[in-house]
């Protein structure tokens, strides 16, 4: 049956009920966020909005755990800090509440590492989706810089490129864009690099 269906068979009183359950779109803050049922669901809140991203691609995975396992390994033999997955809520400012696909925080901050949620992270890196493009390339990029995350990685299957970003000054800064056959580089991470071709292999 599909959705509409269901919606339209529903008694009106039971309708309103589900929708007084939770505050509109431009609404919401944190207490509402964490609040939810637990999901394995991207949940993201941004300007009192609740933002549910589609459900990621099998690419886009792909993607990730091929980023996950190259920052992890380098991160692990250097003993630098934790590397992360989403989905974990990472508090960047009051009431907003970002998931990126792969994340660091250096020893030094550990005090940012809750067990709801974290902190700003040192570097965060965001797999770009069609649907997610504007998001990760204007919204994120505003809201990471603003929370002061020294590096921000994009890393986009469709173009098979890799772009790391360097906060200076409160705005980001392109350090590299690395395509087929080059290699991508951190700043934070002093020696850390990574092939594109392996990442899209």
């Amino acid at each position: 049956m599909a959705k509409e269906e269901v919606w339209q068979e529903a008694p009106p009183h039971f309708v309103t009920e589900i929708a007084e359950l939770w505050p509109p779109q431009g609404k919401w803050t944190e207490a509402d966020y964490f609040a939810l049922p637990e999901t394995n669901r991207f949940i993201e809140l941004s300007e009192g909005r609740l933002i549910t991203p589609p459900h990621p691609t099998h690419t886009h995975q792909r993607t990730v755990g091929a980023l996950y396992r190259a920052f992890y390994s380098f991160v692990e033999a250097h003993d630098l800090g934790i590397v992360q997955l989403a989905p974990l809520p990472v508090r960047l400012g009051p009431n907003t509440i970002r998931e990126p696909d792969v994340l660091f925080v250096a020893h030094q901050h550990a005090d940012r590492i809750g067990e709801q949620a974290y902190g700003p992270p040192d570097l965060v890196v965001e797999v770009i989706s069609p649907s997610t493009r504007q998001t990760d390339r204007v919204e994120k990029f505003a809201e990471y810089a603003r929370a002061g995350i020294s590096e921000y990685w994009l890393v986009d299957p469709e173009t098979r490129t890799i772009e790391v970003f360097i906060l200076r000054n409160g705005t980001y800064e392109l350090l590299v864009k690395a395509g087929p056959g080059e290699k991508a580089r951190s700043q934070l991470l002093s020696g850390f690099e990574v092939a594109v071709d392996e990442v899209f292999a």
